[in-house]
């Protein structure tokens, strides 16, 4: 073998770098590799999914959290994402059932440890709550949407109120929501507007209802 040629410093510069994209490139495809195949069933479909919601791309996205589910039935990540996409969608009847039965099985299932667990039962009661709220809103909107929609709130802050409180700083930059209306002063504005007289309600605010903010642990 002529190793001459790695005397020569220009070769071995390029022996070096070759090497170290080699390397990197190696341990790339490892690392996320790995994370894949160690990802628990479902996991990966639905980042895809909440990528595609964020994008508001709600068909793609359902197609994701639908083969979420497919390989792990009763996944909350996906469960959630369905809902919230019905919910963007303004599928009301579609999303109200999902948040239903997402709350109906952590309730039934989730281990008082689950810390994770908990943010996404509080954040169903959150988003289920704006939803009726949204509701409420709508023409043909009821009061009894806005009772239901505080009640959920009150819910979601009982279950766990630092996993529903509203945008962090990163949040309020990219929406522009220096004072983001967070759940408990919604909580706090509808529960003192229900109390006046009927005629003297204002339930909806556009520009503060605007602010208002999806919530899904990872």
């Amino acid at each position: 073998m002529n190793l001459k040629g790695f005397t020569d410093p220009r070769v071995l510069r390029r022996f070096i770098i070759l090497m170290a994209l080699l390397t990197f490139g190696g341990f790339t495809f490892w690392a996320v590799s790995g994370s894949y195949l160690q990802a628990p069933p479902g996991d990966y479909e639905v980042r895809q999914g909440d990528i595609l919601l964020g994008d508001g791309k709600f068909d793609a996205a359902l197609e994701r959290f639908d083969a979420a589910l497919e390989k792990s039935p009763d996944h909350r990540g996906a469960l959630m994402g369905r809902a919230l996409v019905y919910l963007q969608a303004e599928r009301y009847t579609e999303a109200e059932a999902e948040f239903t039965y997402l709350i109906k099985y952590l309730k039934a299932n989730l281990d008082p440890g689950d810390i994770t667990g908990i943010a996404v039962y509080a954040g169903a009661y959150a988003n289920r709550g704006t939803m009726y709220n949204r509701m409420g809103c709508r023409p043909g909107g009821t009061v009894q949407h806005f009772e239901k929609a505080l009640a959920d709130y009150i819910q979601a802050l009982k279950i766990d109120e630092g996993a529903v409180e509203g945008p962090n700083l990163i949040d309020r930059v990219i929406y522009g929501t220096p004072r983001p209306s967070t759940i408990r002063l919604r909580a706090v504005y509808m529960q003192k507007q229900l109390a006046l007289p009927e005629s003297e309600r204002l339930l909806c605010v556009p520009e503060k209802d605007a602010e208002q903010r999806m919530f899904k642990p990872l």
